[in-house]
């Protein structure tokens, strides 16, 4: 990168959001990444600083706005602005609508589609502009038809979102990307393991560091990756 610059990454201590931490470190941006569980958040924190990452740790649950107002102030205050934002966290329920546990409903549209918002919502008043960015992970599984799913839909909403954001902030330099992921080789697939098909999270990191990477005036809106293998 030309300058320094930072990333806050909600969702940051494992899977998608860990890959994405250190990539972005990689190319020479200091990162904030948030979680949940503290020794875990430890943990991602201790392995970004053997990397030689700028990094800053933040408990916190991306569902909860004082949370998310508290990230961005802790990562401002830390790295002394705020570039990009990502819209990392989040997870699937298991089982479908005729057999899915409501109170697991409850948590996953919470952090999958109120989270994003939240983010956005305490971001952008920090937020570079003209030249910073915000983006958002959905799913493919919010672009096809997966009978049931209401994680496909927790997904189409956050497609919803990233559109409809889009058009409210270009005018003010800010791009907005939406990443949308195939089968990826995450910790929610539990001890049945992925398909051996299935994309590693490094691969999508390197895809959201190309998307950060673009010149300012490049908004690249939508990016979905599927795995060689996955036929839906």
């Amino acid at each position: 990168m030309d300058s320094p610059r930072s990333a806050l990454i909600t969702g940051g201590s494992t899977g998608l959001g860990l890959a994405t931490a250190h990539h972005l470190a990689g190319l020479g941006l200091g990162v904030t990444v948030t979680g949940r569980t503290q020794a875990t958040l430890d943990a991602a924190v201790a392995a970004l600083h053997g990397a030689g990452a700028d990094v800053l740790g933040v408990v916190a649950d991306a569902a909860d706005w004082a949370d998310n107002q508290r990230s961005v102030a802790e990562h401002v205050a830390h790295h002394g602005g705020l570039d990009v934002a990502v819209a990392n966290a989040g997870f699937t329920a298991a089982g479908d609508l005729s057999d899915g546990d409501p109170e697991q409903w409850r948590s996953m549209v919470l952090t999958n589609v109120l989270g994003p918002a939240l983010l956005v919502r305490a971001a952008l008043p920090r937020l570079t502009a003209p030249g910073g960015q915000i983006v958002l992970v959905g799913s493919v599984a919010g672009r096809i038809v997966r009978p049931g799913s209401l994680y496909g839909a927790t997904k189409a909403a956050v497609a919803a979102i990233a559109e409809n954001l889009r058009p409210q902030l270009t005018a003010a330099g800010i791009r907005v990307a939406l990443v949308e992921p195939g089968i990826t080789d995450a910790p929610f697939w539990g001890e049945q393991g992925a398909p051996p098909f299935a994309l590693e999270s490094a691969a999508i990191a390197e895809a959201v560091g190309w998307i950060v990477g673009q010149p300012a005036g490049v908004d690249v809106n939508e990016l979905m990756v599927r795995p060689v293998g996955q036929s839906i």
